[in-house]
This record gives structure tokens, sequence and C-alpha cells, in this order.
């Protein structure tokens, strides 16, 4: 019997950044199998989130809900 290895449960998840990043202080997405992981392009910092919750904060931005200066208001 041969040993068989799912590559892809070794590779680190594919990270994608805005195309609106220019000046490389962003954050980069993935969504791995199991959720979504944001991740800070200047510390490396990683926050993680359920499938849900990354829905719902994504309705949000897109009705304008985090915009700084509502958030700043």
């Amino acid at each position: 019997m041969e040993n068989k290895i799912e590559v892809a449960a070794l590779s680190e998840p594919r990270f994608v950044t805005s195309s609106f990043c220019v000046a490389r202080e962003c954050v980069a997405v993935a969504a791995p199998e199991d959720g979504v992981v944001v991740r800070s392009t200047v510390s490396g910092a990683e926050v993680r989130f359920t499938d849900a919750e990354w829905r719902v904060f994504v309705a949000g931005v897109r009705n304008g809900e985090f915009d700084l200066e509502g958030l700043r208001a």
C-alpha cells in the first residue's frame, strides 16, 4: 500500500490584496477550507473568521457601515 500525502493540505493558503494597495501597507485575505484569514502585510499578524462572520462583514462593507468617516464620527 502506498502512502499518499495531499499537497493542498500542506501548502499555505493563497493570500490576495486589494488592487488599490499601492503603499504596501495593506491587508491580505485568504480563504482556506475552514474560514477566512486576514493578514497585515506590515506586521504579519493574522486574524481568522468563520465563513458566516466574513459574509456578514463583507455585507456591512458593501453597505458603507465601515467607512472611516462613519467609524470616527
